[in-house]
């Protein structure tokens, strides 16, 4: 096998339901309409890989109209997430990535100061480390990037805390696992995030 996949991991962008935290700026129907922009630019920069394949891989409706228009617009298919925790989905998504492809990339929609670069930086990076990571600066991660599926990064990990990275990063110590690491970015979860991400240019349109 050769090649990149790309998943993009998106919950279907719910009035209510989606970016929560922003709902006092926004209102429901706002936050539920820039989680639809950010999967829409998120599929768009996976697709834009040269070279790499992509998929969509939905938590909640995946027909809502917004997930349908993202995947038909980029032409990628619309999978399932599977499992009791976002460990057990990511796993879930890299074997069946992995089975495709010789390397895959797993991307959320949170973070609009990812772009493609980014992406081709971690592909390239694959051939020669066993991991990578895109840290979050809240601890968490935007990226990772296999070569082969590791269970053991996914479990026991307490998903949405600030501790995933330095959890993360210890497993893959203790793995003695190569690794590398790409710049840390912001997430978009709050109105702090989302005023700073205006300021630079990164909300999609």
């Amino acid at each position: 096998m050769t090649g990149v996949e790309v998943a993009v991991f998106a919950r279907a962008p719910v009035a209510g339901q989606a970016k929560t935290r922003l709902i006092p700026l926004l209102g429901a129907a706002g936050a539920a309409h820039l989680q639809a922009r950010l999967l829409a630019a998120a599929v768009a920069k996976a697709g834009a890989l040269p070279g790499a394949a992509c998929s969509l891989w939905v938590a909640g409706d995946a027909n809502h109209p917004a997930i349908i228009a993202a995947a038909t617009r980029h032409r990628v298919p619309i999978e399932a997430q599977v499992g009791d925790d976002l460990g057990q989905r990511m796993h879930g998504a890299m074997v069946a990535a992995l089975s495709r492809h010789a390397r895959c990339l797993i991307i959320g929609t949170d973070c609009p100061a990812l772009t493609t670069a980014h992406l081709a930086e971690a592909a390239a990076a694959l051939q020669s480390h066993d991991v990578v990571l895109g840290p979050a600066e809240d601890g968490g991660y935007v990226l990772i990037g296999l070569a082969r599926p590791r269970p053991n990064l996914f479990e026991g990990i307490a998903w949405g805390s600030s501790t995933v990275l330095a959890a993360t990063r210890q497993r893959i110590r203790d793995a003695a696992l190569r690794l590398h690491e790409l710049p840390a970015l912001p997430d978009l979860d709050t109105p702090d995030d989302y005023r700073h991400a205006q300021a630079q240019g990164w909300l999609p349109t």
